[in-house]
Parts: structure tokens; sequence; C-alpha cells
């Protein structure tokens, strides 16, 4: 206890706070459950839009942890990438955070789904892959850690790996990266940013791959950690959030908008083994700027 203690500590000097994005699910806020089970002491917030007919039942169970958005002003302030009417996309939850960040008097915040049902390591101290997932029993000094290298980086955000990464386990590419201390540049469900480094996310779905090729495209620095990983709910699966929305639109659709709006690195593939579907494809040497050798420098 006195360990948490002193972590909670250290993660509140630099004025810290996680923010849920939730939905339609205020009795299954899976992820607020997992975090404080899994040792974290620090300050939570649920962000809720004015659209959802469960407000009042957030209240109830988290009384002031509750922010409450206006979704119309959050829909002006984004990039939507399309036409359709549907409101039913986290990005303007995404987006406003930001704001509401700011508003708050918050420096550094980490943003996650409402679904995640565990956070764990990934590998040993060696960089070896493991495939037993041990929990991580104290998420404050992850936060204080990934706050610290957020800063240190200078990245525009850092995140934690998801279980999707490492199908194929010890072979797989990300768990290759963890084994040579190294990082992934595809950033997805976990974000840590920085209040004072503001981005906005582009799209109604797909947004992160948006934000990680697209603005990636003019130098933003976008960085996953594979040393910890977290698992999530399957995305068809639990009632609410964007569920609705890509069981409506499907992969193929989902996948383009990160082509529209990076058609130099982005193309359609197929994916799978078996149960194959069309997927996003991104061609990393054209995505992202890459730093040069030193030894090519010029006197």
């Amino acid at each position: 206890m006195r360990r948490m203690t002193l972590t909670a500590v250290m993660t509140m000097k630099h004025n810290f706070a996680i923010f849920i994005l939730t939905h339609g699910r205020a009795n299954n806020v899976i992820t607020y459950k997992v975090l404080r089970k899994q040792g974290y002491t620090g300050k939570i917030y649920l962000m809720v839009d004015d659209e959802d007919n469960q407000i009042e039942d957030y209240k109830k169970l988290y009384d002031k942890q509750v922010i409450v958005f206006n979704k119309q002003q959050a829909i002006d302030y984004t990039d939507s990438g399309d036409n359709f009417k549907k409101r039913n996309s986290v990005v303007y939850a995404r987006n406003w955070n930001f704001v509401v960040a700011k508003e708050l008097g918050i420096d550094y915040f980490l943003q996650l789904d409402d679904d995640y049902t565990i956070f764990c390591h990934t590998a040993n101290n060696k960089g070896d892959y493991l495939t037993s997932r041990p929990r991580i029993n104290n998420f404050d000094f992850v936060c204080e850690a990934m706050t610290n290298f957020l800063i240190d980086s200078k990245a525009d955000s850092v995140c934690i790996s998801q279980g999707g990464d490492f199908i194929g386990g010890p072979g797989s590419k990300v768990a290759k990266l963890a084994k040579e201390r190294k990082f992934s540049r595809k950033v997805m469900n976990a974000f840590f940013m920085n209040t004072a480094k503001s981005f906005k996310f582009m799209g109604r779905i797909n947004e992160d791959v948006n934000a990680y090729v697209g603005l990636g495209n003019v130098g933003k620095l976008f960085i996953t950690v594979p040393r910890i990983r977290l698992e999530q709910g399957t995305t068809q699966a639990n009632a609410g959030g964007l569920t609705e929305i890509y069981l409506d639109l499907g992969t193929y659709v989902k996948s383009f908008y990160s082509v529209m709006y990076a058609p130099s690195c982005v193309v359609i593939s197929q994916m799978g083994v078996t149960n194959k579907r069309l997927h996003h494809m991104v061609k990393w040497k054209h995505a992202v700027p890459e730093i040069v050798s030193g030894n090519l420098k010029k006197n």
C-alpha cells in the first residue's frame, strides 16, 4: 500500500488524469473497474455527450466524475470526412477531450475507451515474450512512466499496445520490437497526451489510423510502447458505443477513410488466413519521416 501511495503522488506531480470515452453503457464501463482493480488511484473522468439518454444513470453511478459535452459543438470542431447523417462516432469525444482537459486545468492525460478488460505485461526484463499475460498491478506507476516518456520523447502521443498486435506470439512484429527495445509507429486505443500539444483526429471512423498516417505524414510523432498491452471486448459484440456504426458500414468503408486521408501510403488489402476480410494496409516507407543516419551528415 505504501508503494501505491508513492506512485499516486508521482502521477499527481504531472497534474494527470484518465478520461474514459463512453456512450450508452452507464452500467457497463468495464475500463473504470479494471483501472481501480489494477492499482490506479488517480483522477478518472467519464466523457459523455449530451445526446446520450443514459446521462442521469452515469451521474448516479459516477457523480462528479461525469463530464457532459455538447456533441454538436464537438462535431463542428471535427473533420468527419463524409456527409453521412449518423452522429455515433468516438472521434468527436476524442477531439473535444483536449478542450475539456484544458478547462479542467489538466496538463497530461490518458484517453481510453470503455471496454478494456485487462492491462498486462507483454515481455520480461530481457524482452522475452510472455504467453501468460501477467496483469499489471500498479497502474499508477505505468501512468507515471508513460507520461515521463511522453515528455522526454517530445512525442505528440505515446500509446499502449493492444492484444491484436501480438497475433503470432513471439514471432509477431510487435513482440520482436519489444525484444529489441524498439517502438511501433502504429497507435490505437490508449493515448497518453499533452494538453498543450493538441491535435485533431480525423474521420468518422478509423480515426486512430487516420491520425497516425495523416498527421504522421506531416511530422507528428506517435509511438506505441510494446512492453505493455491492453485487451478489449470484440468490436461488434458489445452493445452501445461504436458497435452500430461498424455493423452498418463494415471494414471496407472503415478502412477507406485512411486511404482518403493518406493516399500516398495507405491501400485496401486482404487480411486474415481463413476468414479473410478487406482492411487497410500502411506502407510505412511512405507514411512518416525517417531518421537519417548521422554518417550522411555533410560538414
